[in-house]
């Protein structure tokens, strides 16, 4: 075969390979994950919960349910915003490696080159440099924390950035460099003072210049912005109680420790610094950093001894199922929960926020990807099967369930479980077989056993049949 032929061929292949992926109808999957969320909204007592589903430069789908306020009944939407706490750290790491790009800091660089006032005792002789790196992967050794009780309500008595430098010599490393992983928010707190020491411009100004106006990210600030408290921005609430209950928690602002947890956004405006990722990625031309930069920090930098944590510069990367990577980052501040997470590979980001305490929002993101996944590309067969929107709707499981939801995915039916951590694998397939007859899908495409749907006299669906046992329908 010539040279010229393999490369028409090639060409030929990626086409077809980008024309089957646009044969995807994510419409019912968007459905199931819309049942699923406000159904772990109230079995988990969220007060609200948004979330955002990006491809490339696309909106796949955003929402949200339950409450931004519930006191005063202010719906959570994707528009709603909330403390990203240690997302935070992602747009620091950026500033930074803008400032490593304009040759102003090296990334092995050592902090108390660059702090002159850095004085963070060492407590280890043979220990490393603490540098610009090991900051940014984690692995510096030092505390995870600044000299403070800024976590413990009801005040959370964050420091300013002098009460923090007035406290760091009282302070010891905790581990010698590049030994360990440690997280550590003091770690990313001394970033942003490397940002405004380098730069010559005050941390929150550099962010705002540099990175949050440039992409257009109206709803992103370095602070919460108190005059929107209760209405656009969320009002935070602590864990779940034994009587079910959950405090409501008063707003905080992260002073000092801003660069590492001070931040607050919504979904809307992390899916468009995904798409900016995304694009950067997938180009040659600056966009606040080069794209080399960008790759470079979404690359493993560092490996804990025991292989079970791999950090990028900011990032947390880990391999994902495909062979590809994760590349993300969490947020847990008091009152809020967030994650934002990014598949490279697929082109594909998920961010979730919670405005409360107590549940990881990375199930829920990891819950879409593996709904989405589900996804078949498009059947023209799938499109004379029977109407199946008769048989949706919630039917009661109790007592050995809580419920169950009856949709459809790929044109054929499909029974998701309610509540459920991993909704992908609560979901059961069936195949039509005759009228209102269908039987189970194994997991080897084999027909298992017979669900049946009984109707009224008006030929509503009532309920279902499955096992000899029946579920009543208890809604649409």
């Amino acid at each position: 075969m010539s040279v010229r032929l393999f490369l028409i061929l090639s060409i030929l292949l990626c086409l077809q390979l980008r024309g089957q992926e646009n044969t995807k109808d994510y419409t019912e999957a968007f459905k199931l994950i819309e049942v699923w969320l406000d159904a772990q909204k109230d079995y988990e007592a969220l007060p609200g919960i948004s979330a955002i589903v990006v491809k490339d430069q696309e909106v796949l789908w955003q929402g949200g349910y339950g409450m931004a306020n519930r006191e005063e009944k202010v719906a959570t939407t994707a528009e709603t915003i909330c403390s990203i706490c240690s997302i935070s750290k992602l747009f620091t790491a950026v500033a930074v490696m803008k400032l490593y790009e304009e040759g102003k800091l090296r990334i092995d660089d050592e902090v108390s080159d660059l702090l002159p006032w850095y004085n963070l005792q060492q407590q280890f002789p043979d220990s490393g440099p603490v540098t610009v790196r090991s900051l940014l992967t984690h692995s510096s050794g030092l505390p995870r924390e600044a000299n403070f009780p800024y976590w413990t309500g009801p005040d959370f008595p964050f420091p300013s950035e002098e009460q923090v430098r007035a406290e760091l010599g009282k302070q010891e490393t905790l581990y010698p460099a590049s030994t360990y992983f440690q997280y550590s928010n003091l770690g990313l707190t001394l970033l942003g003072e490397i940002v405004t020491q380098v730069s010559g411009m005050p941390y929150e100004q550099y962010i705002q210049k540099n990175i949050l106006d440039p992409l257009q990210l109206t709803d992103t600030r370095t602070e919460l912005p108190q005059s929107l408290y209760g209405k656009q921005l969320a009002i935070g609430y602590g864990a779940l109680k034994r009587d079910g209950s959950r405090d409501r928690l008063k707003l905080f602002q992260a002073n000092g420790i801003t660069a590492a947890a001070g931040f607050s956004s919504n979904v809307s405006d992390l899916g468009q610094f995904a798409s900016w990722q995304f694009r950067l990625l997938d180009t040659t031309t600056t966009e606040i950093l080069k794209p080399a930069t960008l790759r470079y920090m979404q690359q493993v930098h560092y490996t804990d001894p025991g292989w079970d944590v791999t950090w990028g510069l900011g990032f947390a990367v880990r391999k994902a199922d495909d062979g590809g990577s994760w590349v993300s980052h969490g947020g847990s501040c008091p009152g809020y929960r967030s994650v934002l997470m990014l598949h490279p590979g697929k082109e594909l980001a998920y961010s979730v926020m919670i405005n409360a305490n107590g549940t990881n929002p990375g199930k829920y993101a990891m819950g879409m990807h593996k709904i989405l996944s589900k996804v078949k590309e498009h059947d023209k067969d799938s499109e004379d099967g029977p109407d199946l929107s008769p048989y949706t709707g919630y039917y009661d499981t109790q007592p050995w369930g809580s419920e169950a939801y009856i949709g459809s995915l790929n044109g054929q039916l499909v029974e998701l479980y309610l509540p459920a951590d991993n909704p992908a694998e609560a979901m059961t397939f069936y195949k039509h077989i005759e009228g209102d007859t269908f039987r189970r899908v194994r997991d080897d495409d084999e027909l298992g056993e017979t669900l049946e749907f009984e109707r009224d006299a008006n030929g509503r669906v009532t309920r279902l049949k499955n096992h000899d046992n029946y579920a009543r329908r208890i809604r649409d």
